[in-house]
């Protein structure tokens, strides 16, 4: 059961191996009070980057019992949101509320790019983050934008 006022998050990359799994990270770290996120991929990789590993370590964040996972995997699980960072339209199964984050994937960057990629998902995460907490509505960029309303 979840507990009430908070809102079931999907993140969703390609491989849930860099961007997906680091929004998830950021959401556990500073948002349990009003989220309960999880993530998956589209075409999950084989495991978690390294510097993605690295990258959220240095924000004192341990993915390292992380793993891909597929959208299969998520079972029958209700989300109230989706974030999509794959730069694709997600399956037409998909029932819940869509919001795209224009996020490029650090999967094959050098380490600094990396780390830019990271710090711009904390960034998108704590705005979602604060708008869950019904801070002031703060907009969002990308493909099916606009303010979140759950």
């Amino acid at each position: 059961m979840i507990p009430a006022g908070k809102k079931r998050v999907l993140f969703v990359c390609i491989g849930n191996s860099c961007r997906s799994q680091m929004a998830e990270g950021f959401a556990r770290t500073y948002g349990g009070d009003v989220m309960i996120p999880a993530s998956a991929g589209l075409a999950p990789a084989a495991i978690v980057a390294p510097d993605t590993l690295r990258a959220m370590d240095e924000k004192n964040i341990d993915l390292r019992d992380h793993f891909p996972k597929g959208l299969r995997h998520l079972g029958r699980a209700d989300f109230d949101l989706v974030v999509n960072m794959t730069g694709f339209f997600l399956p037409q199964e998909f029932k819940w509320r869509v919001v795209d984050w224009e996020v490029a994937d650090p999967v094959s960057m050098e380490y600094t790019r990396h780390c830019e990629i990271r710090d711009a998902i904390e960034q998108l995460v704590m705005k979602l983050i604060l708008e869950l907490r019904g801070a002031p509505r703060t907009q969002f960029r990308g493909q099916g934008s606009g303010r979140l309303e759950l």
